[in-house]
């Protein structure tokens, strides 16, 4: 058995509260420091309640993996989507990743440990954003607002730089408030970030037109 969808709204509301409880006591712990009972103590849940819904630690931790995914993947995916231009949607995108890691520092804090802890999580992750960003590209490309370029190296190559100054300049910043959030992106180190890659993209010849 691994995690189960619950038949009633009751049972969604206990499960996303003891989902959250995981995210919060393996990003505060770290996965081997974490345990069932630590979970269901932050959850304010039974023993028994956990296990109507996961099968185990490493089930969870694994569903937390797959639900910050989701959630970053559908924050960023929000932002850009209204944008007429691929150098808006990344500005955009960005932007949206950047408040989502800020708002949420597990994010960060849960996918390194995933590399150890469950390797085959991670690559979904980092796979699941990958595949959008790819056709995101190629739709751009063969409108003709960026360079020609292979997409899935641009897509790894971006995802790591949205990711490595992410955790520079939102992770390692600051400190975290009552809520547990981080500082936000700096603007001038936003502006000179996308500059590169406004640059990056640009088709030969020709200077992006970016909003902002």
């Amino acid at each position: 058995m691994s995690t189960v969808t619950p038949r009633t709204q009751r049972g969604t509301r206990t499960r996303s509260k003891i989902l959250a409880a995981a995210e919060k006591v393996f990003a505060t712990l770290g996965y081997h420091d974490a345990s069932i009972v630590k979970i269901t103590e932050c959850a304010g849940v039974g023993l028994g309640t956990f296990y109507l819904y996961f099968a185990g630690k490493h089930e969870i931790f694994d569903e937390v993996v797959e639900d910050l995914n989701r959630r970053v993947r559908m924050a960023m995916a929000e932002a850009s989507a209204a944008e007429e231009n691929r150098f808006a949607a990344e500005r955009a995108g960005f932007k949206a990743f950047f408040h989502f890691t800020a708002q949420h520092p597990a994010l960060y804090r849960i996918i390194k440990q995933a590399e150890f802890v469950s390797p085959g999580a991670l690559r979904k992750h980092y796979s699941k954003i990958v595949e959008g960003y790819i056709q995101g590209l190629e739709a751009s490309q063969q409108a003709g607002q960026i360079r020609v370029m292979n997409p899935e190296v641009a897509a790894w190559a971006l995802m790591g730089i949205g990711e490595l100054v992410g955790m520079r300049w939102v992770l390692w910043e600051g400190t975290e408030d009552s809520s547990g959030h981080r500082p936000e992106m700096p603007e001038e180190v936003f502006e000179e970030m996308m500059n590169f890659i406004d640059r990056a993209l640009a088709p030969t010849g020709a200077q992006p037109t970016v909003e902002g």
